[in-house]
């Protein structure tokens, strides 16, 4: 396209998708602005925490959008690596979390903070974690094809490990927990890929722009839903936050360090977006499939576990551009 037809096209922009885009275009700087945000309006949070299961479905609708088939069907042609880093993130971290969790004696000292942190082992990762990788370039197609393949199976892995190791911390049934993921993830990905067919591979590419702007708005949802309570409970409890916030970060820097540890054979390039990808846990998908029903020490865990999410793009892009020895 010239750039006469750019300019036309910029012109016929109604303002509110020239906004949408312009907030699709700020990467992870939009990302960590949203826990900011969510933080400092505690009123938007409340109104919108009803909500919190909309929402992860659309993030879900627009991930799958997003999934180029033909893509896929190219690298699965050699599935080794696949195959390794989805039981990797779908039954041996939750294994080591569970085991790790009961050794400390979490079922009887703190069985919410136990269900949290089991919630957040078992569920898959995050939907935007290829977006992610892409910006601070690895590699993205790994990643969204591991991450399909362990979503494809947390309806199956997330009831059994839930079953081992929460017991009768989870108050859904491990049966219901299996079928509403099942519900949220085949629906998600029939309506993405409906969406796909109908507006044609060219105008999505041609959106992306503002498809990533409505990606954040709806992401902000989730966010302001886990951190309505996080701001007062910092001032009533200063000393449990810090806790609290420590633990999710070591959470994310163990996840990723193990990864990144185990994976050391598949190319630096690799392993750093498998790491990414590990330490980045669809806890939303976990809420959406629980209906929003968790303990109020479980909604402070997963609010505080967005600080590393939503940060880590941002903080430890030129860490990667260094390792990957790119300017």
């Amino acid at each position: 396209m010239t750039r006469s037809g750019c300019v036309s096209d910029m012109h016929l922009l109604s303002p509110a998708t020239a906004a949408l885009a312009w907030l699709g275009r700020q990467g992870t700087r939009a990302v960590a602005a949203l826990v900011l945000i969510g933080i400092a309006v505690p009123p938007i949070d409340a109104l919108l925490k009803p909500f919190v299961t909309e929402a992860i479905f659309i993030l879900l609708c627009i991930a799958f959008l997003r999934v180029d088939a033909y893509a896929l069907r190219g690298h699965l042609r050699r599935p080794a690596l696949v195959v390794a880093a989805t039981a990797w993130t779908t039954l041996v971290i939750p294994t080591v979390f569970g085991a790790s969790c009961l050794a400390l004696g979490l079922d009887a000292r703190s069985p919410d903070l136990l269900l949290g942190l089991m919630l957040q082992a078992v569920a898959s990762p995050m939907m935007a974690a290829p977006a992610f990788a892409a910006l601070m370039g690895l590699d993205a197609t790994l990643v969204l094809m591991t991450l399909i393949a362990s979503t494809a199976l947390t309806p199956l892995t997330a009831p059994l490990f839930a079953y081992v190791f929460i017991g009768p911390a989870l108050t859904l049934s491990p049966l219901a927990l299996g079928l509403k993921l099942f519900v949220i993830l085949a629906g998600s990905a029939l309506v993405g890929a409906l969406i796909r067919r109908i507006a044609g591979v060219a105008a999505i590419d041609r959106r992306k722009d503002e498809i990533n702007g409505c990606n954040s708005l709806v992401l902000f949802v989730f966010v302001a839903a886990v951190m309505e309570n996080v701001a007062a409970s910092f001032l009533a409890a200063p000393i449990l936050m810090i806790e609290l916030a420590v633990l999710a970060f070591t959470v994310f820097l163990v996840l990723f360090g193990l990864t990144a540890l185990v994976f050391t054979w598949a190319g630096r390039e690799r392993t750093l977006a498998l790491a990414f990808m590990a330490a980045q846990r669809n806890t939303g998908l976990m809420v959406a499939a629980a209906n929003g029903a968790l303990p109020d020490l479980t909604w402070l865990y997963f609010g505080l576990c967005q600080f590393p999410i939503y940060l880590s793009p941002q903080l430890l892009k030129s860490l990667v551009r260094r390792l990957l020895h790119r300017p």
